[in-house]
């Protein structure tokens, strides 16, 4: 059994959490955390463009790029450590809700988390990426919430 945990940042958490309590105790359990590259670009867009050329040491689309993935990594090593036992970590880049589907491709469950609006615990309890990837996931999804809802 594959269990794919979709790591962002606030939400982590109780997806981890989630995947302890319900994973049995011999699945391949991956933690999933994607990078959308925008910043980077934009960054990357600006040196070129308005800086000036000629010095690619002093672009700071690298050093977003390098911050990107120093956080990423980070929030892997503690979703690993907050689940308690050994983990792939999978790394991905580009637009997250095209991503995490093509993720879920082989995968037996998707954990991951509400990230809209928690006083409407309806559809705006979804942002939209999250939407797109409960209502493409080639897998089934345990859809958790960050907290407890409001007014429950």
């Amino acid at each position: 059994m594959s269990v794919i945990i979709w790591i962002t940042e606030g939400t982590w958490p109780a997806c981890v959490d989630a995947a302890r309590e319900r994973a049995a105790a011999d699945p391949d359990l991956v933690l999933l955390h994607l990078t959308d590259d925008t910043a980077a670009e934009a960054a990357h867009g600006a040196f070129a463009g308005l800086l000036g050329r000629g010095h690619p040491a002093r672009d700071p689309g690298t050093r977003v790029e390098h911050l990107s993935a120093t956080a990423a990594d980070d929030l892997l090593a503690r979703a690993e450590q907050r689940l308690g036992r050994p983990a792939r970590h999978l790394v991905l880049h580009g637009r997250p809700e095209q991503q995490v589907v093509l993720a879920a491709d082989n995968a037996d469950l998707l954990i991951c988390a509400r990230d809209g609006d928690a006083a409407h615990p309806g559809p705006r309890s979804l942002a939209p990426p999250t939407r797109f990837v409960v209502d493409h996931a080639p897998c089934p999804v345990l859809l958790v919430w960050p907290t407890a809802p409001q007014g429950q």
